[in-house]
């Protein structure tokens, strides 16, 4: 600290950037305990900058006793107001020379391979890809001869997966890199800086209350009292956000949440992920209230154009019936939705037809194939407008809905239809075994 210090009062820079023609920015050398031996080592601490991120401390340790050493990087800045995300997409061996800050805090992906390095398992560093290819190697590695002995048959599956680590070196293929870091001080090298990377893409995102709680932002206690209650007021006007995982690539994705007031019905709730590595879109819909009393038929008598346009939930326990063309779907496809007439028989046609695994391979059969084909064109037909059909949804909790646009008139081309559930639906429903008064006895 002395030494830092003097800097100071020489009134010279604490944190100079990175430059080898720079002669007076030498490493503090301080006399420390090896942890290997127990006998005194050297700590080198060099106080830099790394050119468009920020300032860090290198710190390099050696003993000349047993000649064991160690290198590690700390952030000499505050944990950032958000986190960090960075997803490289490496194409060339080029890329393998990137340099990367990765602190404690970070966690180190590569989805084609499954690998992940949690945070907190490894000491921060200043390295290249390759470096951290090869340092987790040399992790992977470090207990193998004694895995050969105690666990075999793990050890060759360790050794398999060693090998595929250390062909992503040679970029054959191309594969990505994803690095995660809560505290936002980790680094990913964009050699165009300060044009845009294509290849690298970097996402800023607020973090969770158990992620402030690990990185000492927040006490547990107070993570209890700071919990939100129910204002719905706010909620409504207010886009929730959390991170979760693409469930097509399983990278970082984020979720946003919406507690939307469908007029003349009730309160929904609607979730939409994104995913900016594979590009994949979901929404799904929640009821925002209690199961109703009784079930819900709508009948819709589609016979304009026009009425494609009407909009339309779907929960997840509502069936589709069209008589028209003898069609049922169950209360489990297609799950939620909040879409229009059109939205909701575009996706039945995608379901039964374009998505439909029987239409090709040693499944398909040309009987089969030929009547889905013929669904598909009647779908188009009531899309258009050239085909009237009744389209009925049938929910056992009232959950569902379709847009009045005479209301709060009555609407001619639509019946609304109540009814008492069965035991069976009940049962399905979870509702037979719910205790909602006296539970406490």
């Amino acid at each position: 600290m002395s030494v830092i210090g003097e800097e100071n009062v020489r009134g010279g820079a604490v944190f100079r950037d990175i430059n080898a023609d720079d002669e007076d920015s030498q490493p503090t050398e301080i006399e420390s305990l090896c942890m290997n031996c127990y006998k005194n080592g050297t700590t080198r601490l060099l106080l830099t900058k790394i050119p468009f991120f920020k300032e860090i401390i290198i710190s390099s340790f050696s003993c000349p006793n047993c000649n064991w050493s160690n290198t590690e990087i700390q952030s000499a800045g505050r944990i950032q107001d958000q986190g960090i995300t960075y997803t490289l997409k490496i194409k060339s061996k080029q890329d393998m020379n990137r340099e990367v800050v990765k602190s404690d805090s970070a966690t180190t992906r590569i989805p084609e391979l499954d690998f992940e390095i949690p945070p907190y398992t490894q000491k921060g560093a200043l390295s290249t890809i390759e470096g951290l290819l090869d340092r987790a190697v040399a992790g992977l590695e470090q207990d193998q001869p004694l895995r050969r002995v105690s666990a075999p048959e793990a050890a060759e599956k360790i050794e398999e997966f060693i090998k595929k680590l250390k062909k992503l070196k040679d970029v054959e293929n191309e594969f990505t890199l994803i690095v995660d870091d809560p505290s936002g001080n980790s680094f990913v090298e964009n050699p165009m800086a300060p044009q845009k990377d294509e290849a690298l893409t970097v996402t800023h995102y607020n973090r969770t209350d158990q992620q402030d709680i690990t990185l000492g932002l927040k006490a547990e206690e107070e993570e209890e009292e700071e919990k939100p209650g129910n204002d719905l007021d706010s909620m409504r006007n207010e886009v929730l956000r959390f991170n979760t995982n693409c469930p097509g690539c399983n990278a970082p994705a984020s979720t946003n949440m919406k507690l939307v007031q469908i007029p003349h019905f009730k309160e929904v709730i609607i979730m939409a992920t994104n995913c900016d590595a594979c590009g994949l879109r979901t929404n799904e819909v929640k009821s925002g209230g209690a199961t109703e009393q009784q079930g819900t038929k709508i009948t819709l008598h589609i016979t304009d154009p026009s009425d494609m346009t009407r909009d339309l939930l779907k929960s997840e326990t509502c069936g589709i019936l069209i008589p028209e063309l003898e069609f049922e779907m169950g209360m489990a496809a297609l799950g939620g939705k909040f879409t229009t007439v059109e939205g909701i028989l575009t996706d039945i046609k995608d379901l039964i037809v374009s998505k439909n695994p029987f239409l090709c391979g040693d499944s398909s059969t040309a009987d089969r194939t030929q009547k889905l084909k013929e669904f598909g064109q009647k779908i188009d037909k009531i899309i258009e407008g050239n085909l009237n059909v009744h389209l009925v949804l049938d929910d056992p909790t009232g959950n569902s809905y379709i847009q009045n646009v005479y209301a709060p008139d009555p609407d001619p081309e639509m019946t609304t239809e109540k009814y008492n559930r069965t035991f069976e639906q009940n049962e399905e429903l979870g509702l037979n075994d719910m205790k909602t008064e006296g539970y406490q006895e």
